[in-house]
């Protein structure tokens, strides 16, 4: 009697596994077929004519042997051919040689070793099943935010535990200086690369990646999560400072005053969970000019040379200017280069330059806000270095009228002749 009811149990501990890990029915469906017909198929040599009926929903298995009917005493092949006196003697009285007769097989009844068999491969395709399943689910989920609880940590990794119980290896190279978990404590990061390798998924997350500092600023920032402020580039020093651009599709919005939030409440969290990690957040622009003057923030540029094709920019600078754009430790330089993508070199604007120089943000009485924006926008801060420039690249970069031009020429050289 305990025979009997091995294979519906098994089709109910399918059923429960289904449950957890929500494998589909179809797919249930298959792999309990596949398995029955693996198991039969060492047994009888053939599962050409075996049909396996399946109905996981009451939890039963019916197998079925069609054989031909040949006359009594020429059975060559008992897996596949039935004598007639034994058809008609299997509730089949009507059988006729040639024909074919189908016979019920009652799995139980081949023993312990047949049903030990079937429960071993049932739960390796389910093992293999699982880990498939875990590989995909994690795969389309690269680049996203993940929780998970300190289970154990070594010298150079901590495997963390998310809510499924899922394995994240979280290596000490992908983790923030300073950091330090302690068991049963809930760790943020960025699932950063998923791999299967011999059927063994294997998840990698990381707090390292630019990816974490996008998607804690998704988390902290309604505004971008709704997508009314994007996130053009990331730059970070893991542990030491960051810089993010950011761009609002609505004029109503300040982006950077969004993502900082009244008296930094909406950046504080972020900073903390990136362990005091110092974040610039700058306004972006497609004008690579004004794009490394905001990068190279909070130093202020007298000038810009720029070359597009090789992705290099030269900057001067008053002397008292060079250090804060280079920042401690040369970060401000290096942030500042990684977020534009411009190679950036730095000088010293020369004596003769520096003479009684004068940004052009002084000249607001004299010349509209707009025209020294224009000229600033194409790397222009100073008089002289407007002055210094050829007229036709001032009327072609900056994109004003030749007359507005000689006037802005005019006021400022009448500024120097004083």
């Amino acid at each position: 009697m305990a025979k009997k009811e091995e294979t519906p149990n098994m089709v109910e501990q399918f059923a429960e596994f289904k449950e957890l890990k929500n494998i589909d029915k179809t797919t249930m469906i298959s792999v309990l077929e596949e398995s029955f017909r693996n198991v039969l198929a060492k047994m009888f040599g053939t599962d050409e004519n075996l049909d396996v009926i399946l109905n996981p929903d009451k939890g039963d298995v019916q197998i079925f042997q069609n054989l031909q009917v040949v006359p009594d005493g020429e059975v060559t092949d008992p897996n596949t051919q039935i004598a007639l006196s034994d058809a008609r003697a299997d509730n089949d009285p009507d059988a006729e040689v040639g024909e074919e007769h189908t016979k019920e097989i009652i799995f139980e009844k081949f023993g312990r070793r047949a049903i030990l068999n079937l429960r071993q491969t049932l739960q390796s395709k389910i093992l293999d099943l699982q880990k498939e399943a875990i590989y995909n689910k994690f795969k389309d989920l690269e680049g996203d935010l993940v929780s998970g609880e300190v289970y154990q940590t070594w010298s150079k990794e901590t495997l963390l535990l998310d809510v499924d119980k899922n394995e994240l290896i979280l290596p000490k190279s992908e983790s923030i200086p300073g950091d330090y978990f302690r068991k049963g404590e809930t760790v943020r990061a960025v699932i950063a690369n998923v791999d299967n390798k011999n059927n063994n998924p294997k998840i990698t997350v990381s707090r390292t990646n630019e990816n974490f500092l996008r998607r804690l600023f998704e988390l902290e920032v309604p505004e971008i999560h709704d997508g009314l402020i994007n996130i053009r580039a990331v730059a970070r020093i893991p542990g030491e400072r960051a810089k993010i651009a950011v761009e609002s599709y609505d004029d109503r919005i300040d982006p950077v005053g969004a993502c900082v939030g009244v008296k930094g409440s909406r950046i504080h969290g972020i900073v903390r969970e990136l362990r005091n990690e110092n974040i610039d957040v700058i306004n972006f622009t497609a004008n690579p000019s004004l794009f490394i003057q905001r990068a190279l923030s909070p130093a202020k540029i007298s000038s810009i040379r720029l070359d597009e094709e090789e992705k290099k920019a030269e900057v001067f600078l008053r002397p008292e200017e060079v250090s804060l754009a280079i920042g401690k430790n040369g970060l401000n330089i290096k942030l500042a280069s990684m977020l534009t993508g411009y190679t950036i070199d730095v000088y010293r604007d020369s004596e003769e330059n520096l003479e009684e120089d004068i940004y052009l943000d002084e000249f607001k009485d004299e010349i509209d806000g707009w025209v020294i924006d224009a000229l600033k926008n194409i790397g222009f801060v100073t008089a002289k270095s407007v002055l210094n420039a050829p007229r036709e690249m001032l009327i072609e970069k900056a994109d004003l009228e030749e007359s507005t031009v000689d006037n802005i020429i005019a006021i400022l050289k009448a500024e120097f002749e004083d």
